[in-house]
Parts: structure tokens; sequence; C-alpha cells
């Protein structure tokens, strides 16, 4: 007799830790009095920064307040997609037509350019172009999904197509999904492979590093910025801020900016040769139409399933989150029903109100944020674009125009985010009612 309650023998800690552990901070030098650049947030968006401008010279202090790479960049998913959450259509009723397909546009070469960096610095990171299937919850998203492939086609030239549902198992070794699509610019990577290799890059180029040092506060003083730490002040002509999903309360203005979103993955343990040929025979990367959706991928060697979506809570650990994703995985593979969960883990995505990753600047300190849960791509992208406006006012991006709009009656803690996610579970449980009738 097979059981539903989840195994709580698991892991909190990311499964991708288990090869690529976090640095430790050890012995720390005292912080300098001053830099050129001074960067808050130690994940993608800070050490392509880094690396950037202290490959051009510029004496660069970067500060986190946890671990390098304790944040989102060791804890996504590996997925390469740098979605956009709006269609082009959202986007150009919201920006216009120009800035719209210039976003879309964009997202295209972000994807390239960062592939072209890992082949380029050789980085062993576990990248694989497997390509990304989209399953449909209905007929209707299957129509939808096979418009927005022939659009990728046309419009930026991608590798895209339609997979009915007779050919569905081909790609997929599932009866849930009314087809989908497929395309082929997407892949998966090891994140935290990718990020301790920024991180070793950086500091060969020669930027500074105070791992587990906050920032306090930053207050303009003349013609430069005064950074108060847990560890002492930094005057620094330029600051750059890429504490995205993890904004505290030393920057007010931005954190009313960027709502914090738990996205937590489960992995299963180890399973069969055969069952994951059956289950994902293409090893691809997954993701489907729900409001709730969720994404899902092999795990770089093979062996396991590791499945992600939206948690729900704002505090704690509780055990549900980890229960809900283990029911949705069966939902998709019901022979995973009563697999064993050897590891549950969350980080926080940033979302803004216009829910486009965004490149803007205040008071004189430049801010790359609010990558909606894509920040594999966009994260490095937005960091390397500001570090280039800083060298030689390039860095030209679509992503780079007005700051988002404040979240109403949000001060940091994301109070609505049960409400939201119980409304949207309820959407998706009204519309799986009328896909059946």
């Amino acid at each position: 007799m097979t059981s539903n309650a989840p195994r709580l023998t698991q892991s909190t800690n990311p499964y991708w830790w288990e090869e690529a552990p976090l640095q430790e901070a050890g012995q720390q030098q005292p912080v300098a009095a001053s830099a050129d650049v001074a960067i808050v947030g130690a994940g993608f968006t800070g050490l392509a920064a880094a690396i950037t401008l202290a490959r051009a010279g510029r004496s660069v202090v970067v500060f986190d307040k946890q671990k390098p790479g304790e944040g989102a960049s060791t804890r996504n998913g590996g997925i390469t997609s740098g979605n956009l959450r709006l269609t082009l259509s959202q986007m150009t009723k919201r920006f216009g037509a120009e800035r719209a397909q210039a976003i879309y546009l964009e997202s295209a070469v972000a994807r390239e350019d960062l592939y072209q960096f890992i082949r380029d610095e050789g980085i062993d990171c576990d990248f694989a172009l497997t390509g990304r299937f989209s399953g449909a919850m209905s007929p209707a998203g299957y129509e939808a999904l096979a418009r927005d492939s022939e659009a990728l086609r046309k419009t930026l030239g991608i590798e895209a197509y339609a997979v009915s549902p007779g050919e569905q198992r081909n790609v997929l070794g599932t009866g849930l999904y009314h087809g989908g699509s497929v395309r082929m610019d997407i892949g998966g990577l090891h994140p935290a492979k990718l990020h301790a290799a920024m991180l070793r890059l950086a500091l060969e180029a020669g930027a500074t590093l105070h791992a587990e040092t906050p920032v306090l506060g930053i207050r303009q003083d003349g013609d430069r910025h005064e950074l108060s730490t847990a560890r002492g002040k930094l005057l620094a002509q330029y600051v750059v801020t890429g504490s995205n999903g993890y904004t505290d309360g030393a920057d007010p203005w931005l954190r009313r900016r960027l709502v914090p979103v738990r996205s937590r993955i489960i992995a299963t343990a180890p399973l069969s040769p055969n069952l994951m040929a059956t289950l994902m025979p293409r090893r691809m990367m997954c993701s489907d139409g729900r409001k709730l959706s969720y994404y899902y991928r092999p795990s770089p060697d093979g062996t396991r399933i590791l499945f992600g979506g939206r948690d729900g809570t704002i505090a704690g650990d509780p055990v549900w989150p980890t229960e809900n994703l283990r029911k949705a995985l069966a939902g998709i593979f019901p022979e995973l029903a009563d697999v064993e969960i050897t590891h549950s883990w969350f980080g926080h995505v940033a979302m803004n109100r216009d829910m486009v990753p965004r490149i803007f600047s205040r008071h004189g300190i430049r801010y790359a944020a609010g990558y909606c849960g894509s920040g594999v791509v966009w994260a490095r992208w937005a960091g390397q674009k500001v570090a280039m406006q800083i060298l030689n006012g390039g860095g030209n991006s679509a992503l780079d125009f007005r700051p988002p709009a404040a979240v109403p009656l949000f001060n940091g803690k994301p109070w609505f985010m049960p409400a939201v996610f119980t409304w949207l579970t309820l959407q998706d449980r009204l519309s799986a009612t009328q896909g059946r009738k």
C-alpha cells in the first residue's frame, strides 16, 4: 500500500549545492575607503557587472549580505528561457510597438550572448541546448502555442514547432497535455556551477568581494556615493544594485517596486534509466500553460526530475508546498505518485508592475532587476549592460526605461501572495473542469 504523505527527510538545500557548494566568506580584508564602482549583490547581475568593469581596469568592490550566490542565482531551475511574461500584443498595448518588438528581439540576443559567454570562457556548467517543450492545457491552448511557434519562426528566426497530441509522447511521456510546442533555442545548465565560474572570473579580474556584509544604506556625497556597510564605509563614483528578489530595507525606494515571490523546486530520487527514457525521451526543459505554471527538467546527469513552481507562502518552511509540487508532478507523470523526494528548496524571484526585466537609474544609482522568474538569462545580460553604460555610455538596451511603479500598500512583505496563489489555483481548477466537459 502506497502512502500519499510526503517524505520528510528531504534536504532543504538546493540540489545544485551538492556538486557546487557555496563559497565560505572566510577571512576578509578590510573595506577599502573608496572604489570606482560599488556593487550590491553577488549574484548573476552583480558578478556580470563586476567582470565587465574589472576587466576594463576599474576598481570594483562587491557586497553581499549572504554568501555569494546564496540567493536565487543558485536556487533556480537552470533553464535558459529568458521568458517574457507578457505576449507581444500585451507589451505593444503597454509600451508601444517599437519597444515591444525591441524587447522581444533583445531576449533572443541575450540568450545567445549567454551561450557565447559560456563557450568563450570555457565554463563547465553542464550546459546543453536541449530545447523546451511547453504543454497546452486545452485544445485552444494548443492552437495558441502553434500560432506562437509560427510567430517565433517568422519574427525571430527561432526553430519552433507545434507538437500534436498524437506526437506528444515522442517528446514527453505524459497524457496530461493537449499537445504543445517546442522551441530549440532554450536549454539547461547547472546554475551553481555557472555562478561559481562567474565568481572566479570576477576575482581573477581584480574585483574585491565582501560576503556576509550587508549594505545598510547609501547616500549621495557630492558627485560620489557613500555606502554604509556592516564592516565599514566606502565612497564610490558609481553604484550598481543587483539585489533583485533579496532587496531589503537598505533601499526602501527599490523595495516598494520589487515583489519577492517564492519559487520552490523539488528533486526526485534517482530514477531508472528506462523510466527516465519513457518520461523525458528528449531530455528537454519543460513548462505548461496553467495560471500557476510549473517548470521542470531532467537533472544534468539524466537521473532525476527537478520540478518547480510558485510556493504561495511568505514565511517559514511548511510542508504543504512540497506536497503541492509532489501532487502536481504525479498529475503529469502518474508513475511518480509515490516517488521519494530528496530535496525541496525555495528562492525569491522578483516581480514588478510592468512584468518586464528592467534597467533604470535614480540619483546616480544604476539598477538591474525584476526578472520575473527568468534571471538565468536576464540577470547576467542586465548586469553586463549596466556595466557598459558606466564604462562608455554604451550598453543600450530596450529594458532601459522609466523605473517600475511602486506597488500600492506594499513595503517589502508580500502579504497578498497567499491570496494571489489561492485565486490562481482556483482559476486553474475551473479551467480543468471546463476542459473535461
